[in-house]
């Protein structure tokens, strides 16, 4: 059975993680300094993102998981 072009893949426990040091506004290095990884797998965890939910940047990405629930406000 084909997708639907506007189904999305659900973001994974890390880039959902990932998405939310991005609204806090930490850059890609500050991000992995805060995870224990490397700049190169922020950056893999944010490509996952944008092309999981169809987003040209990590600002709109943040937007549209925020919009899909997949991403939630934490009070």
């Amino acid at each position: 059975m084909a997708r639907q072009i506007c189904q999305r893949e659900r973001l994974s426990d890390r880039e959902c993680e990932v998405l939310r040091w991005v609204m806090e506004g930490f850059s890609n290095a500050e991000i992995a300094r805060q995870l224990y990884v490397s700049i190169e797998t922020v950056k893999s965890h944010l490509r996952h993102c944008l092309s999981k939910l169809g987003a040209r940047d990590r600002t709109q990405a943040v937007v549209l998981a925020l919009r899909s629930g997949q991403l939630l406000l934490q009070s």
